[in-house]
């Protein structure tokens, strides 16, 4: 029988993990000593050190864009949402080359999380919840506290701008409001360099019952911190990519397979 841990907690810079390296904040709600405009401020010395990503509002899109970067329509962009979970984002971060690789925390890196496609148009934006970056980086915890020597986790999808998420790439069974447009999803998988799901269960497959195990740390994760509640649904491989584990830090449970 697997002992219980004690709830870690959380630390405000570091997150319940200890591995965040990114904190988010509004202009008007930059810390002191960092410039109340949208950029990358360095609170720290080192590669480790903590940095603050000072938002671009959300109503500095027009017309679906910022600049020249599609985002296109919030589902409840024109009207309240009831549940305040599908608000509007309050900001983005903006995403150049120069910061697309900046750690946000040990395991992940910003550009991980970046919609797919527009690959010529810069700069980027991106809604990103240090919520879900300490799920992910508690379940990589989790894995290997399970015997699982995984080096991270390979995010096949985080953020979708609206846009994306109703035209681009393979979108059978998206959501209009699915938690990848408020920037606390990614669809994830453990990678040893194969391109695809590592062979958690050691049955000499990689399948479904690996990302089962994927989504039973997760689980593991929430049961030890309701903070960080959300959705984990499991799906399998198909013809155009391994098995994958979507996980979501929405704020209640919830529980699906594709």
């Amino acid at each position: 029988m697997r002992a219980r841990t004690a709830p870690r907690m959380p630390n405000l810079v570091s997150g319940i993990s200890g591995k965040l390296r990114a904190m988010f904040a509004l202009p008007a709600a930059a810390p002191a000593g960092v410039p109340g405009r949208p950029g990358v401020y360095s609170l720290g010395a080192g590669l480790d050190a903590l940095r603050c990503f000072v938002l671009t509002p959300f109503s500095t899109k027009t017309g679906g864009r910022i600049g020249a970067y599609r985002l296109g329509t919030w589902p409840f962009e024109r009207r309240a949402p009831r549940d305040a979970a599908y608000q509007n984002p309050p900001g983005f971060v903006r995403v150049t080359p120069e910061n697309f690789s900046t750690h946000v925390s040990e395991h992940f890196t910003l550009g991980q999380f970046v919609t797919k496609g527009q690959e010529g148009v810069w700069p980027k934006y991106v809604a990103l919840d240090v919520r879900l970056i300490d799920k992910l980086e508690l379940t990589i915890d989790e894995l290997r506290r399970r015997g699982h020597p995984v080096r991270g986790l390979y995010v096949m999808s985080g953020f979708r701008t609206p846009e994306y998420n109703a035209s681009g790439g393979e979108t059978s069974g998206r959501s209009s409001i699915s938690r990848h447009l408020y920037g606390d999803a990614a669809d994830v998988f453990p990678d040893d360099g194969t391109g695809r799901i590592d062979d958690l269960n050691r049955d000499g497959r990689r399948d479904v019952l690996d990302a089962r195990e994927l989504a039973a740390a997760a689980e593991a994760v929430e049961a030890r911190h309701p903070t960080l509640a959300g959705g984990i649904g499991v799906y399998p491989g198909n013809a155009s990519h391994g098995p994958f584990v979507h996980i979501d830090a929405r704020g209640r449970r919830a529980r699906w397979t594709g």
